[in-house]
């Protein structure tokens, strides 16, 4: 199979993934967790019986400390390793580890920033990282809800410090709150990330209220959504009132934190998006970024749903190639309206 198809007169898009990703098992200590290596099987298995065009596959080196350290404390990155080292166990009532799991994140954030500094360097406009385990959950100094490490957050911040990167935009499509994104950054003017998530659920985080603070007060969007969220209700919020806010803040780099969890079949949450939501949100941020030059880089997250990641994965990636036309979506009334009110006190709607 040839792995390297390319669009004409258009560099590949970087496809990054590490096979220690796959020996991260919560099951050796928590029998029936749902966070598995047959998560990112089922994604290699579809793109592999139809490798999308345009996509060229790399795979990246692990992450160093030191970049792990870009975000998490020496302590955090420190304690991980040696918990492993020692057969793994359990962090909190939700995160487990195994003896390979430091391996497999390290893979993870390595995997987001090989991808960003690819697209920083003018390889590629785009990039997606099919990686595990999932990172946004991962605070700075404590690790939780499946993540150890915050692999976008680690991106983003790469990119700004060594990368040449003035502004980095942080889209959450997750449907659980990526509180360790939002805590990495909430008091910081160089990185707006906005969260479209269901509410009430883990972690709790979130509210629409919450804007960061300090000097990063407007540059935290959190948008919570009730349980039952359908496809028109995710769409309004990120064209509306996502997009046009990213737009003014003209970033550098575009990293999507693209967790598949809202589809109506995923077992661990109760919002109602369909398999095809998915590439229509890509599509939205594929031509914003467009519009403006600017690179996008996506990094799996959440998706507990086999076959929803199967059918997800593929079409998220050839939207996010340029397959097929955005759909504006009429703005829903309610959550978008008083989305509006509080995101319209620091961004142009």
């Amino acid at each position: 199979m040839n792995h390297d198809l390319r669009v004409p007169n258009r560099a590949a898009a970087l496809y990054f993934s590490h096979p220690a990703c796959l020996e991260h098992d919560p099951r050796v200590h928590s029998p029936g967790h749902p966070d598995t290596p047959e998560r990112l099987q089922a994604i290699e298995a579809a793109l592999a019986a139809d490798w999308p065009a345009g996509w060229e596959r790399r795979e990246a080196q692990p992450a160093i400390e030191a970049e792990l350290e870009l975000v998490h404390s020496r302590r955090l990155v420190q304690g991980i390793a040696a918990l492993c080292a020692a057969g793994g166990g359990a962090i909190d009532a939700d995160t487990y580890v195994g003896e390979a799991s430091f391996r497999a994140a390290a893979a993870a954030a390595g995997a987001a920033c090989a991808m960003t500094r690819a697209l920083l360097a003018g390889e590629s406009s785009l990039g997606f990282c099919a990686v595990r385990p999932s990172g946004h959950h991962a605070e700075p100094d404590r690790a939780m809800g499946f993540c150890l490490f915050d692999n976008i957050a680690v991106a983003a911040e790469l990119a700004l410090r060594e990368l040449g990167a003035e502004r980095v935009f942080i889209l959450d499509w997750d449907v659980h709150h990526g509180n360790g994104t939002a805590e990495a950054f909430r008091a910081r003017a160089d990185v707006l990330f906005a969260s479209i998530h269901q509410s009430p659920l883990y972690p709790g985080t979130g509210p629409l209220g919450d804007a960061g603070s300090g000097a990063g007060e407007g540059y935290t969007i959190n948008l919570p959504v009730p349980p039952g969220s359908e496809h028109e209700v995710w769409l309004s919020l990120l064209e509306h009132i996502v997009l046009p806010a990213a737009v003014e803040f003209a970033p550098a780099l575009v990293l999507v934190s693209a967790g598949f969890d809202a589809h109506a079949d995923d077992p661990l949450a109760d919002c109602r998006l369909h398999s095809g939501s998915f590439a229509e949100m890509a599509r939205h941020v594929r031509d914003m970024a467009h519009a403006a030059a600017i690179p996008v880089g996506v990094v799996l997250e959440g998706g507990y749903n086999h076959r929803v990641l199967a059918e997800c994965v593929p079409s998220t990636l050839a939207a996010f190639a340029g397959e097929g036309e955005a759909r504006s979506a009429a703005p829903e009334v309610l959550l978008t309206s008083r989305a509006a009110a509080q995101v319209s006190r620091y961004w142009q709607l």
